[in-house]
């Protein structure tokens, strides 16, 4: 793994641009070797969330709190925009609520909502919800979603996908890092974008238990590999974070950074395998050990291009460059792209509930759908496919 850096805007700009020059001489292959399941077909897994005709829903992201079965799902009625909508499971996926009441001006929302749980120093836990553009904008539920204030501007700025990934400074209650994109067009209210358009990844900062959030701080920017939609993963042991990024250009696979330092200083991006090549990495831990993440399938040479598909490994193998174990196809997306903008939980009993939108149907609107199944009866099937 590179050595980690940190320094001024523009030595960050020389060394990801040779770091990107690094991985064209080491690139790995385009596809993969491991198996690859199919849960495509098991509809009894399949639980709709939201199916109307003629509207297009997409984007979810969940929340599962601590009670370890009451799962909030918040996605756009449009195209990563539009109203927000709301809903709760309380059995774990199996069921899912009305659209439930949410504050009028989550109707202006401009981009894909995401749905995060903070806890302050003192040990108050609160919901946060985030819409991007410009100005990001944030809502809080004091009250696990029950009520919430409207959405709110936290500074003078902006970018997509905010805030695709948030997570907990290790050694310091109540503050938190998140991470988004920018291309150009949203940092700023008079942002001028260039061509072609330079992806930026950002860091920001909340000290007070997500409340308020500081200026984005710049971590890579390329022209050249369009890095993007960051996916945050922490190691087991807690030490180490891993950004798993989407490559928006599609002529390499999707890439990795890593901080060992809480995210102080960041590793220059790598390309991982073709088996973790996709959009929107959404990363859960089950209790053998084992990581699942959810994507949309954007490998370069893949049977289940365009589709829901999870990878299952270590994350040892993030580090070190290998396939993992296998992979899944969750559901079969009947366009070769738009879906899999992954909400993914594990239950306490090693259930994990992936929710997300896709053109399930031919010639209908997408729509919003869960799954559930566990790693010991993907492995049982593994099993059944072995020679």
């Amino acid at each position: 793994m590179p050595r980690s850096w940190n320094c001024p805007a523009a030595w960050r700009f020389l060394i990801a641009g040779l770091a990107v020059a690094g991985s064209l001489r080491a690139a790995p292959p385009a596809g993969y070797s491991i198996p690859v399941l199919d849960l495509s077909g098991q509809t009894a897994r399949q639980v709709v969330v939201d199916r109307r005709p003629g509207q297009y829903l997409g984007h979810p992201t969940t929340v599962l709190l601590e009670d370890g079965h009451t799962i909030l799902c918040v996605y756009p009625m449009g195209h990563g925009k539009g109203a927000i909508q709301l809903k709760r499971s309380p059995d774990g996926g199996r069921t899912w609520s009305d659209p439930l009441p949410v504050p009028d001006n989550w109707s202006t929302s401009r981009e894909t909502p995401t749905i995060h749980r903070v806890v302050d120093a003192a040990g108050h836990r609160r919901l946060i919800v985030w819409s991007g553009l410009w100005p990001a904008r944030l809502s809080v539920s004091e009250d696990d979603g029950g009520h919430w204030t409207p959405l709110k501007a936290v500074g003078d700025w902006g970018g997509i996908v905010v805030m695709s990934s948030v997570e907990a400074v290790r050694g310091k209650p109540g503050h938190y890092r998140a991470w988004f994109h920018d291309d150009g067009r949203f940092l700023h209210a008079d942002a001028v974008p260039v061509k072609p358009p330079v992806f930026r990844l950002y860091q920001v900062e909340s000290v007070d238990g997500g409340l308020n959030w500081g200026a984005p701080r710049e971590l890579f920017a390329s022209a050249d590999v369009n890095l993007c939609e960051p996916g945050a993963i922490r190691s087991p042991d807690g030490k180490t974070l891993a950004l798993l990024l989407r490559e928006n250009r599609r002529v390499r696979n999707s890439h990795l950074t890593v901080s060992r330092d809480e995210g102080d200083t960041w590793s220059a991006p790598v390309e991982l395998p073709g088996a973790l090549t996709g959009d929107r990495h959404v990363g859960r831990y089950a209790p053998d050990g084992r990581l699942l993440i959810s994507f949309r399938d954007t490998t370069r040479e893949s049977a289940t291009h365009g589709d829901w598909v999870a990878w299952v490994g270590r994350f040892e193998d993030l580090l070190q460059g290998r396939e993992g174990q296998y992979r899944v196809r969750l559901m079969k997306n009947t366009r070769d792209a738009d879906c899999a903008y992954p909400g993914v939980e594990c239950l306490p009993d090693g259930t994990f509930v992936t929710t997300t939108y896709g053109h399930w149907t031919r010639g209908e609107s997408p729509w919003i759908v869960s799954l559930r199944f566990r790693l010991d009866e993907l492995d049982a099937l593994r099993n059944t496919r072995s020679p």
